[in-house]
């Protein structure tokens, strides 16, 4: 049974350690805060041994689930020591100087930084695209007004008491998107990394008081022809600010790495 380690202890975290075993899989030590060891048992079991080091994690696979600071801080760490790790924390891979941090630890390593997928889909399609050559790529993502609290965006409209129409309160690229949002930007970082980059790709992010649930749609065109993808996500229940599909992602992806036959 593959042991897992987990970064964090939050709402993926928790829906991921319930979901393990039916892969095959276990949570067997998760690398918190130090402070919140009380709190993650709590939240994970007292099964699962609690350690605030990577040094200390003694299992075959880890994931991030605990944001963009917790990837800076220990990423560099488990590639560099040889252990496969899984993120959902994308949009900390707008920092250039990350980015190829992890990506020499993970060549010193021998292993793979996996990027889930997260909320969105449709990244297989735009990374086949690449391939060839892409011309354009562009992101929305629209939410409920309290999807957006915590956020840059509650400083500069009103989300308690949204008037009638959408708002969108950030245009630009990718990139700028990931650093300005780092908690709700993760999607925009997904589609730049299956895609253009960071640079290139459009995002526009809208307040809307009629959306029903969290939306992301992508476009491209390029010599493949061109498509729209459209997904109305819900969230996990009790966190307006977490996408299902993003914890389900992760699950995916250790499924991935563990099969023998992968997409």
């Amino acid at each position: 049974m593959l042991k897992i380690g987990m970064i964090g202890h939050g709402a993926i975290a928790q829906y991921v350690a319930r979901a393990l075993p039916a892969h095959n899989a276990q949570l067997a030590v998760a690398i918190v805060r130090p402070g919140r060891e009380d709190a993650a048992r709590a939240a994970l079991g007292s099964d699962v041994e609690i350690t605030t080091a990577v040094t200390n994690a003694a299992a075959d696979f880890i994931v991030d689930c605990a944001g963009h600071e917790a990837l800076r801080q220990h990423g560099e760490g488990v590639l560099a020591a040889g252990i496969p790790l899984a993120t959902v924390s994308l949009g900390a891979l707008a920092d250039a100087d990350l980015y190829q941090q992890l990506k020499a630890a993970a060549q010193k390593g021998g292993v793979a930084l996996h990027l889930c997928s997260g909320a969105i889909g449709a990244l297989d399609a735009l990374s086949a695209a690449r391939a060839g050559h892409l011309d354009q790529v562009s992101y929305v993502g629209r939410k409920p007004p309290h999807g957006w609290k915590g956020s840059r965006a509650q400083d500069m409209i009103d989300l308690d008491c949204p008037g009638p129409i959408p708002v969108t309160h950030f245009e630009g690229s990718a990139r700028d998107a990931a650093l300005l949002y780092p908690k709700n930007a993760n999607v925009a970082a997904a589609v730049a990394l299956a895609g253009l980059g960071f640079d290139a790709t459009r995002v526009a992010l809208i307040s809307d008081p009629n959306a029903m649930a969290n939306t992301h749609e992508i476009r491209a065109m390029g010599d493949f022809g061109e498509f729209v993808f459209t997904i109305a996500g819900q969230t996990l229940p009790g966190n307006p600010r977490t996408s299902a599909l993003a914890a389900m992602s992760v699950l995916s992806t250790i499924a991935a790495h563990c099969a023998a036959i992968r997409f």
